[in-house]
């Protein structure tokens, strides 16, 4: 069997692929999210309220999910003024509603959040704000709560997860598309086994370990039942379930095919191993044809619900283009399977010793060859699409841990490109030594002729070389090392292929390691998307001033406090709240506040105020410019005592 394309051709044909894809989704990348981020809140992040809150509320950059404890409100003695779990707003998914406690004291309050994004991924934070003026606080909040027992333990399982995933996939693919004797052999079933026992024993795992990896909780939270009934409702619960009963699934198929190899064939039936019309070719042992077709379809139905349950609730789940991200990363990850899997395979196989149970023939090597061609071709087309589409742009490769890890895959990959050139060059020398002597072993017996020995006669030169057996192919002569196949040159060459698929499985290996380790890091998109979120949190959301004022008489001293949300051009809400010398509050029968930008000639802008019984407030100003604004406050205590200050503020 030919293997199509020449190696060097084919594989400098996927560096090509490699090159240009990144080119093009790299070079032409907009922004977009995968994990949230935290886009808003009200109260807003570092806030001085006038007056205490009913509620908190956080606005997200795409739809999170939360526990009991996702959202909590400290006050400045540590003690929890929420009495309730969070719940969402108005019934959108991207936001977390509190409700607060009737009474709150003045000083300042933490607020600590941890959520899971809607790729199944927990993120966290915490901010403060203040009610009437900051004060100590005696609230802490974990910084790294991130980094947990649980959530590293989780890592390492999602691994083992993605390896038994590769094995299975790929061993199952090898049997049924390169070699199907291959299922007979007992490295090849352990491959089997091991693969799926992997897989079940990490789900397992997993699905215990969700809820402490999404809460930051303890190991021993693992077994808690209302915990493990909180995760099998969510979507990577629900997916760690089908992924199980997938499993059981495929372990009764997998068994009655075992048993169906095992069972001792009739000599009469058709599609017997040993030279039945079944299968792909009796020399090879194939299945029976209806059989085999049958396994491969269901085999194939089987994989891709597997890969589903990864590309269902991670990554692929979120962002932009997702109903064309979840079939790319499907296939993606069969590819991975096929081609790492059965690499794995392939060097069992070509490490058989035992005596009498033959080698993997030429012909099943070729057809690998050209199947791992065709998955690392896929593997590269979609590996690119899913790069541009978590990474974004250029710069993202060097500035984020994502654009990191990514660029060593790369490097990965490309090595492994490399060896794989190496290896398909042997499987061609290696098929093209093979075929002709397969074609002369197969070439018609010569009919023989009896030669007839004469007494006292010499005897000829054709019976001596014959022996005592005098029958010789008519017309020929023995060729000199017709007994001798070339088998040094072929072992030669089965050794460096033994040796490149190796090499190439190692390092497949090592993508799969950073392969994980990429799905488990926020992508370069996301922290783009979160820091452009976190900057417009920070400066545009409110804008505070607090401007002293001295009338110059006894107790006519004290200041204002102005506060504009969102501080930006358009429609802003504006409070304005009046201390007294010692910081309590202080009731003015009036309060005026005109804005005005001198660079432009704009102003003055009257704010018209209106006692709101402790405060002065007005929701409609409308801001027509950005710059710098200066504002003009006019505070009367009295009907004849007022006073006039000003400060400036940047409208962005």
């Amino acid at each position: 069997m030919h293997l199509g394309s020449p190696p060097a051709r084919t594989s400098l044909t996927v560096l090509a692929l490699v090159a240009a894809l990144l080119a093009l989704v790299l070079g032409g990348a907009g922004p977009a999210f995968a994990h949230a981020g935290l886009r808003g809140s009200d109260p807003a992040e570092g806030s001085v309220l006038a007056t205490a809150p009913k509620q908190l509320t956080l606005t997200f950059t795409e739809s999170v999910g939360f526990s009991d404890d996702s959202l909590r409100v400290l006050s400045p003695e540590n003690e929890r003024v929420n009495p309730r779990p969070a719940q969402h707003a108005d019934g959108k998914d991207n936001t977390a509603r509190v409700e607060l406690s009737d009474k709150l004291a003045q000083g300042t309050y933490t607020v600590a959040w941890r959520v899971v994004s809607a790729d199944g991924h927990p993120i966290s934070g915490a901010f403060i704000f203040s009610i009437g003026k900051p004060s100590g606080t005696a609230a802490v909040v974990a910084t790294d709560s991130q980094d947990t027992a649980a959530a590293r333990l989780y890592g390492f399982l999602r691994h083992v997860a993605y390896s038994g995933l590769a094995l299975l996939v790929g061993a199952v693919s090898f049997v049924l598309l390169c070699w199907p004797t291959a299922a007979a052999v007992r490295p090849v079933r352990r491959l089997l086994t091991v693969g799926w026992a992997a897989l079940v024993v990490s789900t397992l795992a997993l699905l215990l370990l969700r809820g402490p990896y999404e809460t930051a909780g303890s190991l021993t939270s693992a077994f808690d039942l209302s915990q493990l009934g909180r995760t099998v409702t969510g979507r990577p619960g629900i997916a760690l379930v089908v992924r199980l009963a997938l499993l059981a699934t495929a372990a009764v198929l997998l068994r009655r095919s075992a048993l169906r190899l095992d069972r001792p064939e009739r000599p009469d039936r058709p599609d017997r191993p040993d030279g039945g019309d079944g299968g792909d070719g009796g020399d090879e042992g194939t299945l029976p044809g209806d059989l085999g077709a049958r396994v491969r379809v269901v085999g194939a139905v089987l994989a891709l619900a597997l890969a589903f349950t990864w590309a269902g609730a991670e990554h692929a789940s979120a962002g932009i283009q997702v109903p064309l991200a979840i079939p790319v990363a499907v296939l993606h990850l069969l590819a991975m399977g096929v081609w790492l899997g059965g690499l794995i395979t392939l060097m069992i196989v070509l490490r058989r010793r035992a005596p009498g149970s033959g080698e993997v023939p030429a012909s099943a090597v070729g057809r690998f060859s050209t199947v791992a061609f065709t998955a690392i071709a896929v593997l590269v087309g979609t590996g690119a699409y899913q790069s541009w589409r978590q990474v974004g742009s250029w710069e993202a490769l060097s500035t984020t841990s994502y654009g990191r890890i990514l660029v060593v895959k790369l490097a990965a990959v490309v090595l492994v490109l490399v060896v794989a050139f190496f290896s398909r060059r042997w499987t061609a020398r290696l098929d093209h030594e093979v075929l002709p002597a397969a074609e002369r072993q197969k070439v018609p017996e010569p009919e023989r002729l009896r030669v007839v020995e004469t007494v006292g006669a010499p005897t000829s030169p054709v019976a001596s070389v014959a022996g005592s057996t005098p029958d010789v192919p008519a017309g020929t002569e023995p060729a000199d090392g017709a007994d001798e196949p070339p088998a040094l040159g072929t072992e030669e060459h089965r050794r460096r292929l033994r040796r490149t698929v190796a090499i190439e499985a190692v390092l497949g290996v090592v993508v799969l390691a950073i392969t994980t380790l990429l799905t488990g890091t926020q992508p370069s998109r996301a922290v783009d998307g979160a820091a452009t979120a976190a900057a417009t949190a920070l400066e545009p959301q409110t804008k505070v001033v607090t401007v002293p004022f001295d009338m110059g008489t006894a107790n006519q001293k004290g200041s204002v406090q102005i506060t504009l949300e969102p501080g930006r051009v358009g429609e802003n809400t504006v409070e304005a709240v009046v201390y007294t010398a010692d910081g309590g509050f202080a009731t003015v029968p009036e309060l005026r506040l005109t804005l005005t930008q001198e660079d432009l000639g704009i102003g003055p802008l009257d704010a018209k105020l209106k006692n709101q019984k402790g405060y002065w407030a007005t929701y409609d100003l409308q801001l027509p410019m950005a710059g710098s604004w200066t504002l003009n406050i006019t505070v009367r205590t009295t009907d004849i005592d007022q006073v006039t200050v000003r400060e400036t503020i940047r409208i962005t």
